[in-house]
C-alpha cells in the first residue's frame, strides 16, 4: 500500500475547492491509501469539516494567517511527514482531476530512474481557455494548458509546452522536462525533506519554480505524465492579470533571476527594474521596490 498526501490550499469561493474534491473522492485509489489536507488561507471565513469519501480521509486547518503557496503547502509538507506519506501532492484547488490522476503519477516514478517530480498533462477548464472563439465545441476541454515546462533564460519566462493547442495525442507520451507547474505535481517524501519544502521568501509564484531547480542541482530528474490527466481554471483563487499578480510575479522574478539566471540576464533584469520603477504599474512599482530592501514572504500586498 502506498501512501500519499494530497495539500491543497482554499482560498476564494468556497464551490471551486468543493468541485476540486468532489473529482478527488472519484479516483482509482487501489493498493494507495489517501490523505487530503486543505489549507484555508482565506481568513474572512471559516472552513467547515470535510467527511471524506471512497476510503480517503480529508482534515482542514484554516489559518491565522494567510501563509501564501509556499507557507501554506510547506504546513501540508509537514503533515505529509507526521503521516508517513511515500509521496506528496501539491495541486491547485481549481482543478478538476481524472480518476486516474494519482496512479498514473505514481506509475512515472515506477517507469523510470531518479525521478524527483512530476506533472500531469493539464488541459483548460471548458470554457476557461485563453482563446475560447479559437476552437470548435468539440475541441473545448481539450486545450492543453500544460504538458511540460520551457524555460527561456535569455528573457527569464517559463512556458509551457503545448499551451493553447487541441490535444490530438501529440502528447502522449512522458518524457523529461525543464519544470513542473505548482498547479499539480507529486514528488517523494525523502526529497522534500531534504529541500525544506517550498522557499517562503516567494510567498507566492516562482516558489515551483526554485523548487525545481533545487531537485535539479541535486541530480534528480523532472518528469512529464502523460497519462495522468486534470482540467485546471487558470487563476481561479488569484485573478489573471490581478494586481496581486502585478506584486508577486514582478517582484518574484527579480528574486528567482538573480538566484539562477545568467550574469547577462541578471544584468537585463536589473535594467528592466529601473524601467518599472519609473513607467510600471502601482504594484509593479512596489514590487521592484521591495526586492530591492528584501522585503521578502508576504510583503506589502494586502493580503
Amino acid at each position: 500500500m502506498t501512501k500519499v498526501t494530497i495539500s491543497m490550499l482554499h482560498f476564494g469561493d468556497i464551490s471551486v475547492t468543493q468541485t476540486c474534491l468532489a473529482s478527488l473522492f472519484k479516483m482509482n485509489l487501489k493498493n494507495i491509501d489517501l490523505n487530503i489536507l486543505i489549507i484555508n488561507n482565506d481568513l474572512r471565513v471559516v472552513y467547515p469539516d470535510v467527511k471524506g469519501e471512497n476510503g480517503i480521509k480529508v482534515s482542514v486547518i484554516n489559518n491565522k494567517k494567510n501563509t501564501g503557496f509556499s507557507g501554506g503547502h510547506n504546513q501540508g509538507f509537514r503533515y505529509a511527514m507526521r503521516k508517513k506519506s511515500d509521496f506528496h501532492v501539491v495541486i491547485n484547488n481549481d482543478v478538476i482531476v481524472d480518476k486516474n490522476l494519482v496512479k498514473e503519477l505514481l506509475n512515472c516514478f515506477k517507469n523510470n530512474d531518479n525521478v524527483g517530480i512530476v506533472s500531469p498533462k493539464i488541459y483548460f477548464t471548458k470554457g476557461h481557455e485563453y482563446h475560447k472563439s479559437r476552437y470548435s465545441t468539440e475541441e473545448l476541454g481539450k486545450v492543453i494548458w500544460y504538458a511540460g515546462g520551457i524555460t527561456d533564460w535569455e528573457n527569464l519566462i517559463n512556458k509551457h509546452k503545448g499551451v493553447d493547442k487541441v490535444d490530438h495525442g501529440q502528447f502522449d507520451h512522458d518524457y523529461e522536462t525543464e519544470f513542473a507547474t505548482g498547479a499539480c505535481a507529486m514528488m517523494p517524501i525523502e526529497i522534500i525533506e531534504k529541500l525544506k519544502g517550498f522557499d517562503d521568501d516567494y510567498f507566492l509564484y516562482y516558489e515551483d519554480g526554485d523548487l525545481n531547480m533545487r531537485i535539479k542541482k541535486e541530480g534528480y530528474r523532472i518528469f512529464y505524465c502523460a497519462k495522468a490527466v486534470m482540467w485546471h481554471n487558470n487563476a481561479g483563487s488569484s485573478g489573471s492579470g490581478s494586481t496581486l499578480q502585478d506584486y508577486y510575479i514582478t517582484r518574484n522574478r527579480l528574486l528567482f533571476g538573480f538566484r539562477y539566471a545568467s550574469l547577462r540576464t541578471r544584468f537585463a533584469l536589473f535594467r528592466e527594474s529601473l524601467r518599472i520603477i519609473f513607467s510600471g504599474r502601482k504594484w509593479q512599482k512596489i514590487g521592484i521596490r521591495d526586492f530591492y530592501i528584501r522585503k521578502l514572504g508576504k510583503g506589502s500586498f494586502p493580503i
